[in-house]
């Protein structure tokens, strides 16, 4: 994920010199028309290269087109929607993540409660981080619980306090794994409608590392 964040990073760099690079060329040779090449780069005379991202091949593209590409990676409402709706989604998992300690009867339930929480509390300073870099307050949007997938209810919320031992190991894994599920769905939603490369990459994160985890708490369940 870091070498793709990179990746990325640096190819919105190349891509902003190279557009400023081409528009000061004014004489070269035509670019290639070889495979990669835009119908614009071909009339405009000098192409600029835009590093493709990991996997893709590069792409020779028009001053103009790669000028509209730097702009490419802005954050979106949907960026700023998923950061928000994330950080509680996260919250009320570390609210479940607490009781494990001392109400499950499992070392293995208690141990999946601890990397579910070590893992998560990082990624909350992580997308408060990115919402104070980027404005966050401008885009404050309001969020029902009840609209956001996998979130446990109050009343269910409540049982998980009141159950221990055994009944506590499997009402807990029941609503963790309801709640990754949902936290897939609003990564996978961000990751098709969003924008930035930060989001991006934590949704990626979240959507790997949570699929991981359910496989695991299933498997705790048979």
């Amino acid at each position: 994920m870091l070498i793709h964040r990179r990746t990325a990073a640096l190819r919105s760099t190349a891509l902003a010199a190279a557009a400023i690079a081409a528009a000061l060329v004014l004489g070269a040779c035509d670019a290639d028309s070889g495979d990669g090449t835009s119908d614009k780069a071909k009339d405009a005379g000098p192409g600029v290269v835009a590093p493709g991202r990991p996997g893709e091949p590069a792409r020779t593209l028009s001053a103009e087109e790669a000028a509209e590409e730097t702009g490419q990676d802005t954050a979106n409402s949907a960026d700023f929607r998923y950061a928000q709706m994330m950080i509680e989604h996260h919250a009320q998992a570390l609210v479940m993540t607490e009781l494990a300690p001392k109400k499950a009867s499992r070392s293995t339930v208690k141990r999946l409660a601890e990397r579910i929480a070590a893992g998560q509390k990082p990624e909350i300073g992580a997308m408060e981080g990115w919402l104070k870099r980027n404005g966050g307050d401008k885009h404050k949007q309001h969020h029902d619980h009840s609209g956001m997938p996998g979130m446990a209810t109050e009343a269910q919320l409540e049982k998980l306090r009141g159950a221990e031992g055994k009944a506590f190991d499997e009402l807990f894994l029941e609503l963790m794994i309801t709640h990754h599920q949902g936290a897939i769905t609003m990564a996978t939603e961000a990751l098709t409608e969003g924008n930035d490369i930060f989001v991006e990459e934590m949704a990626s994160d979240v959507v790997a590392q949570q699929t991981v985890e359910i496989n695991r708490m299933r498997g705790m369940m048979d």
